[in-house]
């Protein structure tokens, strides 16, 4: 067959090789050389400076027999073709016949995918532990800072032992194909450190290196929670470098992906000081490096920052910069917790070309673990940063979050770690590079990054706790301001802030006016339920259409006063959209149910309904958020006296009910411990009945009555939800009588629990009615019988009978011995 004749092969072609068998000499390529960029060329000295060559599999000590015709041979397996590519400890032979039929499989249908051959990059640099706290600082053990130079040790000892990378005493020749590459870190030099920190911050570090032990001390107790040694300066410029090499690599394809265990971390650090345990900027002056050492590939960075602690001194180095992505997630709890700026809050996203581009979930609570970090990721983080589409993704990786550190106090697992990290691989063609921050309970922080690595190394990661709960509502909630916040910036971001540019904008109106306004006339129409005016200033605005009775509430009637929270409300946005149109929202309202029946049943009502959030002055359509619940008690607290003092304490109801639902709940214990005739037998309170979820359990105080605890034991029924604090294991003792009479519902929500105790409710007020009359009754006959004949009673006429009671109706004629009223003179 002549050589110049192409030949067409069909499927599952037949030829005869052309090649000769036996031993067969060909210069192999390095792949290393061919994954460089252009510009770049060796000398490589050593193993350790190499790549290592991978091979695409087949076997190279291949025997053949006389008897074999042909032998399946995969396109670019240079085993099965080249007698040298085998192993030199490996002794083969190869029969040799005239010629091999080779069979050969037809064309793939698809572009082969390409072959990852690289490793996954390692920094790590024993030096780096040289910063430490002066000897003169650490009396006892306990005291060591948490900053403690075995951070890095016990990471690398844990990803060693774990036989993912070679330690420093083992034979550079024995490196295996499946550990990690290390890159060797260096000093960052001057020019690079100042791309992030000024000058003057840079010559101040250089000089700790000539400082006494007493100056360092000083030092570090004037700034914020820092120390200081003569090693600072070289530790602190050694770990920017390995940041700086570890990202380098990553970006010209040296490596897969890299993980830099390096210290001092960075995040905290500022342009122009340190803080929180930070010297320079490690990540930030990274990014900047490789955005000018190479400006076509490397143009777009995104940095994910998952330690407790918001990293400040990143978000302020790139606040303005439109090509940086900065997220964090971390502990904020109203700015309480370290660094404690108002900068970690939601609502800074970025100034001017970088508007958008900072993207904060603040926590409001300690406690967050593997439900709420996925649920963030899942919402806000992935979205987001594939819709930025980064050219290299950066993890300032702080493990404190880890469960077991007690600094960060919440309970992410190594699992959750490694979930995260294989979420993020899926961007920038899989260029990342973690960097460590902070983490302070060694085992934690060791276990975290070993399970980060074998991610890294394309490990799939460990299945996530099989009974793992709902994201906290707080998390959820936080979440949803997050996406709020920023779908003006972002597509993905769902819902949408309404457009201030919309022409019906103007004429715009809450929804929970409108719900309550529609409700005090449904309520007038259906039960002649009237408003109640108030009149004291704080409150009387708050409260229009929020208190309204039925029309008999004055006279002899039991009489159960309602205070509630807001209707609920379940909606369904448009699965596409997002958006929540008014034919998908329904109202869920308890109380309703309550209050019909209690009229039905012969009950005079007062309905009091508790906002959420006090009333605008100029609402703008910004989103709000509901006021604090001790906020909401208190304002219950005011609006209950001011009805009790003009309503129903000058009136005759015989009997009186109160029922407080939520955050409500809390004034109105508030009115039973400040207001001493409240608690009167005969004319006060008969009895409180409460429903308690997520607000805490509130107990009667008053110094001029020891006794109230029991009254109050005796005199109310206290719904409980099943999770609530209160029924925690932990508590060394039940709660006392002074909390009321508890009762453990079989519900956490409050509609649930209030439906699912309304039969007990009902029941309860009833037989309470029932022995409040047979008490009466027996009452009044024990009066005929000790007075014999009574006076017959005075015309309707009289002067006595027409007192009015200063709210435009007329009253009965008190008798002299009235507890309500004082003696007529």
């Amino acid at each position: 067959m002549d050589p110049a004749d192409d030949y067409i092969m069909g499927e599952d072609s037949i030829v005869e090789s052309t090649e000769t068998n036996g031993n067969y000499g060909r210069d192999t390529v390095d792949p290393s050389l061919t994954i460089l960029p252009r510009g770049v060329s060796g000398p490589f000295t050593s193993r350790k400076a190499q790549l290592p060559i991978v091979g695409h599999g087949g076997s190279a000590g291949l025997r053949l027999s006389s008897n074999q015709s042909s032998i399946p041979v995969r396109p670019g397996d240079s085993s099965a073709t080249h007698s040298d590519a085998g192993s030199e400890d490996m002794d083969f032979s190869i029969s040799t016949v005239s010629s091999v039929q080779v069979r050969i499989p037809p064309p793939p249908r698809f572009s082969p995918l390409p072959y990852a051959t690289s490793k996954t990059g390692l920094v790590y640099d024993a030096r780096m532990r040289l910063h430490s706290e002066p000897l003169t600082m650490t009396i006892r053990e306990e005291e060591i800072h948490p900053e403690d130079p075995r951070r890095i040790h016990e990471i690398f000892q844990e990803i060693q032992q774990a036989g993912l990378v070679q330690g420093p005493e083992e034979d550079e020749e024995d490196a295996k194909e499946d550990q990690c590459w290390r890159i060797q870190a260096r000093h960052a030099t001057k020019g690079e450190v100042c791309l992030i920190h000024t000058i003057e911050h840079y010559d101040f570090i250089e000089s700790l290196q000539e400082k006494s032990d007493e100056e360092l001390a000083f030092l570090g107790v004037k700034l914020d929670s820092i120390y200081f040694h003569n090693s600072t300066f070289d530790c602190a410029r050694l770990a920017a470098g390995g940041a700086i090499e570890a990202c380098r690599a990553v970006v010209r394809g040296d490596v897969r992906n890299a993980i830099a265990i390096i210290r001092p971390p960075g995040h905290h650090a500022e342009c122009d000081q340190p803080s929180g345990f930070c010297i320079f900027n490690n990540v930030p002056i990274a990014t900047r490096v490789c955005q000018g050492d190479f400006p076509d590939i490397c143009r777009k960075v995104l940095i994910l920052d998952w330690d407790v602690h918001h990293g400040n001194g990143i978000q302020h180095a790139f606040y303005q910069d439109p090509n940086v992505l900065y997220v964090s997630l971390h502990v904020y709890k109203n700015g309480e917790f370290y660094p404690g700026l108002v900068d970690g809050n939601l609502d800074h996203c970025g100034e001017g070309p970088g508007l958008g581009k900072n993207v904060n979930i603040p926590w409001s609570e300690h406690g967050m673990g593997d439900a709420e970090y996925i649920y963030a990721f899942q919402e806000v983080v992935v979205p987001i940063a594939a819709e930025f589409d980064p050219d290299l993704v950066i993890i300032s990786a702080g493990f404190d979050a880890a469960e077991g550190d007690v600094l960060g106090g919440c309970h992410v697992t190594p699992a959750c770690y490694a979930h995260m990290t294989h979420m993020l691989m899926r961007l920038a063609k899989g260029k990342l590079t973690v960097c460590l921050e902070g983490g302070y309970n060694l085992r934690s922080i060791a276990r975290s990054a070993l399970a980060v690595t074998r991610t890294l190394m394309l490990q799939p990661p460990d299945r996530l706790a099989a009974d793992l709960k709902e994201p906290k509502l707080s998390a959820i909630q936080v979440v949803e301001q997050v996406k709020r916040q920023h779908s003006k910036y972002w597509k993905c971001m769902y819902p949408k802030l309404p457009d201030r540019k919309d022409t019906g904008f103007e004429s715009k109106m809450r929804l929970h006016d409108v719900i309550r306004e529609w409700q005090s006339k449904t309520f007038s129409e259906t039960h002649q339920m009237m408003p109640l005016t108030i009149k004291r200033s704080g409150i009387a605005q708050t409260f229009e259409h929020n208190v309204i009775a039925t029309p008999h509430f004055m006279d002899a009637h039991p009489l159960l006063v309602i205070f509630h929270d807001p209707p609920g409300v379940m909606n369904r946005a448009d699965p596409i959209t997002g958006r929540v149109e008014l034919h998908n929202i329904w109202l869920t309202d308890a109380s309703k149910s309550y209050i019909e029946w209690a009229i039905q049943d012969g009950f005079q009502v007062i309905d009091v309904n508790i906002p959420k959030v006090v009333d605008f002055e100029d609402d703008k359509g910004d989103f709000a958020r509901s006021d604090d619940p001790e906020l909401r008690g208190t304002l219950t607290r005011n609006l209950a006296n001011y009805i009790w003092e003009n309503y129903i304490e000058p009136n005759d109801a015989t009997q009186v009910y109160l029922m407080g639902i939520g955050a409500a709940y809390l004034g109105l214990v508030d009115l039973l411990s400040l207001n001493e005739n409240t608690t009167v037998e005969g004319t006060g309170v008969e009895h409180l009945i409460g429903f308690v979820s997520e607000t805490p359990v509130h107990s009667i105080k008053r110094t001029t009555d020891d006794s109230i605890a029991n009254w109050f034991f005796a005199h109310s029924h206290i719904f409980v939800a099943n999770s609530h604090n209160a029924w925690s294991p932990e508590r060394r003792r039940k709660p006392r009588r002074k909390y009321g009479q508890l009762v453990r519902s079989d519900y956490d929500d409050l509609n649930q629990m209030m439906e699912s105790h309304r039969p007990e409710i009902q029941e309860l007020l009833q037989q309470k009615r029932k022995d409040n009359e047979e008490e009466r009754k027996a009452s009044r006959l024990d009066d005929e019988e000790q007075q014999g004949l009574r006076s017959p009673p005075l015309p309707m006429n009289t002067p006595a009978q027409r007192l009015n009671n200063g709210n435009g109706r007329t009253a009965r004629a008190s008798t002299p011995t009235s507890p309500r009223l004082p003696q007529m003179g």
